[in-house]
This record gives structure tokens, sequence and C-alpha cells, in this order.
């Protein structure tokens, strides 16, 4: 889920999404005995993903994984907007992400992920990249390249910026959101997030990234 490049304002979530989600809060509250492991189901990937991501190894994220879970098993009853759930949980997440032993312990215009990974041709047209539900394996091997560049992009970014960014452009949280998960400002957020993606396209460029801010983290 990416925002325009010249835009703050997160892709729209799903509405069918949405209701999923209000639905497995509402079974979890009600004391539905398979209501956990539903919410597990739908979570548990979107948590060891940003986890691997944001601390750098498995092990951490698997540590992420099981605290974020402990702590939403016990919490998760008491929560009573629906619509709040992402936000509070992702704030959890963060959370157990900065506590990590072996990962990270702090935590002009706008450019889209889209557009840093589009490859260029001489004279900086973009180059039509190829159809990703092309059978072709010389395409497939493109855009494994892709990913891994920009995997190994993010995991070079400070923390500050690398949390905000997977926040933002990969879980679709609004600034608003995102600002409430990492108890900052809404402007401080979209300062951050503007820097952030900057911070990537420098590192997807071959250039050294700027350091985050003091107290940015």
């Amino acid at each position: 889920m990416i925002p325009p490049a010249d835009s703050n304002a997160a892709p729209r979530r799903d509405p069918a999404e949405r209701e999923r989600d209000r639905e497995i809060l509402a079974a979890v509250q009600r004391g539905d005995a398979d209501a956990f492991d539903r919410f597990v189901e739908r979570f548990g990937p979107m948590i060891f993903s940003f986890g691997l991501r944001m601390c750098g190894n498995r092990e951490d994220a698997e540590d992420v994984l099981q605290e974020t879970l402990i702590k939403v098993y016990t919490r998760l009853r008491t929560l009573q907007d629906p619509d709040a759930l992402r936000a509070w949980l992702w704030r959890i997440v963060a959370n157990e992400c900065r506590m990590s032993r072996r990962g990270p312990r702090d935590p002009g215009r706008q450019v889209n992920i889209e557009e840093l990974l589009a490859p260029r041709e001489e004279g900086g047209a973009p180059m039509e990249l190829p159809d990703p539900d092309a059978p072709d394996p010389e395409a497939s091997t493109i855009r494994l390249q892709d990913r891994e560049r920009l995997e190994e992009a993010i995991r070079n970014l400070p923390p500050a910026y690398r949390i905000i960014l997977l926040l933002r452009d990969f879980e679709g949280l609004t600034s608003e959101e995102v600002a409430r998960v990492l108890g900052i400002s809404v402007p401080n957020a979209k300062v951050r997030l503007h820097r952030a993606r900057l911070a990537l396209r420098k590192l997807l460029l071959g250039a050294e990234p700027p350091r985050a801010a003091k107290g940015s983290g």
C-alpha cells in the first residue's frame, strides 16, 4: 500500500478489511473459542514481517511476534473502539521492536516506493516494467532483485526513519495513526516520513542517507 508521491494521505483501507477486523475484535470480546486464533492468522504474518524488517534478524522478529501476541491476548478485550485496532496494535509492535535485544533500540517532493524502484533509461525516461503476471523467469528475477534491493535499503535506514516508513508505506496507517503509535505530533510524523522517503531514495540511488535528527527515535 503506497501513497501518492505528492500526498501525505495513506491509501484508503479496503472496507472489507475494516469489517473483517471489526468481526474478529467483536468475536474476541465475546469470548468465542477460536477468535484469538483468527486474530493471529490475520495479523501474525504482518507483525512478523514488520519485526523482521525493523530488527533485521529472525530471532528478534520471532520475539517481537511472541511478546506482541502475549500483550494483545491480555488486553484486546478492553479495546473499545474497533477503528482504533490497527493503531493500538502497531503501537505495541513498535514498542516491542524498540525493546529488542539485538535490534535497534531507538525507534522537496514526496517520493513513493514504486517510483524509487522504477529503472530509468538513458535520458531519465522511465523504463517499462515487465508484466508482474507474466510467467517470465527473467522478469521474475528482475522483480526479486528489486525487492531485495528495497529490503536492504530499508534495513540500512536509521531506526526512526525505518519504523515510520514501514508503518506508513507498508502497513498503510494514516499520519494520525502513525503519530499515535510513535507518540509524536501529526506535523512531526509528516516531516519525518518525508525525510525517511528521501533517505530511502538516496540509499537506492547509491548515496549515503542523511542521519535522523537527534531525539527523533
